[in-house]
């Protein structure tokens, strides 16, 4: 298991002004070995035999510059800029690296046949971390000794540990990342046991959750926690920061403070959601041994809809990707389901009850049942999630979140059959 623990660095003002010329040094040193790859690229795009309406390549085409390429000339780069000699060569490869990572998403599609972006030159400022690949190795360059962390480049800077690495827990990477607020250090941890996941003989309480706007979720028992509209809230505060900094010279020392002021309210506000996500995650994971949850595709709900600017300040899929996070740690089963009808159908008899988003109240003409819309999606959830791993419905319409029912499937038949 792999977790990551933040801690703020309190550097030096020599330090501070060190990390920044690195940072730039490295930028600069990204955007040039970009460069060199969409170059050969626009150079070869053409076949050998026939030309191309778009360009044609003139002169002789280098080789393919592919991480190992680039990595090779880091010699030569030191040469010709002795500046870079002072930046350790395992960074500059990380850096490297990253590129060659977002080459590779945009040339290469995945599982799904999806690609990333092209890689785009980083303005000034816009590289903010740098990477270390061995903390407290006996060939490491950078060491961390419980209250600060010694390079021979920068010396000792002294580390805020507002939590101890766990017991079991090794340190395999260190970043050095600047934030609006300062200077901080990332620890990559590792251990090498992992929490094996609950048996499902051994589930004793369900949860299905239905996310929303109105409420931020719905349990299938009819509990609710309330949007806390972090962004929304702020965005009065943060007109009038943006409309302060368009008055201000741009590239001026007040500029930069009013650029900065706008930053650290960002970064205030993520910060807020990222809490209000993780203390939400916790209690659920705290009470429940299995969590069902829809896959949903949050990029389409947001795409051409008046909606949008609300659905990215609740931030469904970070918080989903937190609550998985901390469910493993835990053992705790995450279900993803379908979403597909979830809120049409009735949780209790089954019968398709269409409604548009603004009916509010699930009304079913069959069962004569009423629920909340978002309750009655709830239990739709947690019912496709219980199927999914065996746990099938009693006949008397529902399942107590306190006593699963198990299913036994028959060796001569594919039909489900209670226990």
């Amino acid at each position: 298991m792999i977790i990551t623990h933040c801690y703020k660095i309190k550097p030096t003002c020599e330090q501070s002004v060190k990390i920044d010329y690195w940072l730039e040094l490295l930028r600069k040193h990204y955007n040039y070995a970009l460069g060199q790859r969409l170059d050969w690229l626009n150079r070869t795009r053409c076949q050998i035999d026939r030309c191309s309406l778009i360009s044609c390549p003139i002169g002789e085409i280098s080789s393919r510059p592919d991480y190992y390429f680039q990595q090779s000339a880091l010699k030569q780069t030191k040469k010709l800029f002795p500046d870079y000699k002072e930046i350790y060569s395992e960074v500059q490869q990380i850096n490297l690296q990253r590129l060659d990572k977002a080459w590779k998403r945009w040339l290469i599609p995945d599982k799904k046949g999806k690609r990333g972006g092209r890689p785009r030159f980083k303005k000034s400022g816009k590289l903010r971390s740098f990477c270390f690949s061995r903390v407290n190795h006996s060939k490491a360059v950078i060491k961390f000794d419980g209250k600060q962390i010694i390079t021979t480049r920068f010396g000792a800077i002294p580390v805020i540990v507002h939590r101890q690495i766990p017991d079991g827990f090794t340190i395999k990477t260190a970043t050095i990342t600047k934030k609006a607020d300062g200077y901080y250090v990332n620890f990559s941890l590792e251990d090498k046991s992992v929490p094996s996941l609950i048996s499902t003989e051994n589930i004793k309480t369900t949860v299905g959750i239905d996310v929303g706007l109105k409420e931020f979720l719905t349990t299938n028992t009819g509990e609710t926690v309330s949007v806390p509209n972090f962004y929304r809230k702020s965005q009065s505060n943060l007109a009038r920061k943006q409309k302060k900094a368009a008055r201000k010279e741009i590239g001026s020392n007040n500029w930069k403070k009013a650029q900065n002021r706008i930053a650290r309210l960002h970064q205030h506000i993520a910060r807020q959601r990222e809490d209000f996500h993780y203390k939400t995650a916790h209690k659920l994971v705290r009470e429940n041994d299995l969590i069902a949850v829809e896959d949903l595709n949050i990029k389409g709900l947001a795409k051409n809809t008046k909606l949008s600017k609300s659905i990215y300040d609740v931030a469904w899929g970070a918080f989903i990707e937190k609550l998985n996070a901390v469910a493993v740690k835990r053992g705790v089963h995450i279900i993803k389901v379908n979403p597909h009808n979830t809120s049409q159908n009735c949780s209790n008899c089954g019968q398709k009850v269409p409604k548009t988003l603004s009916v509010r109240t699930h009304c079913c003409p069959k069962c004569k049942v009423v629920l909340d819309r978002d309750e009655n999606a709830a239990i739709n959830i947690l019912n496709k999630a219980l199927n999914e791993v065996g746990i099938i419905l009693s006949a008397c319409g529902g399942l107590d979140v306190n006593q699963p029912v198990f299913a036994q499937r028959c060796a001569s038949k594919t039909r489900n059959f209670f226990v």
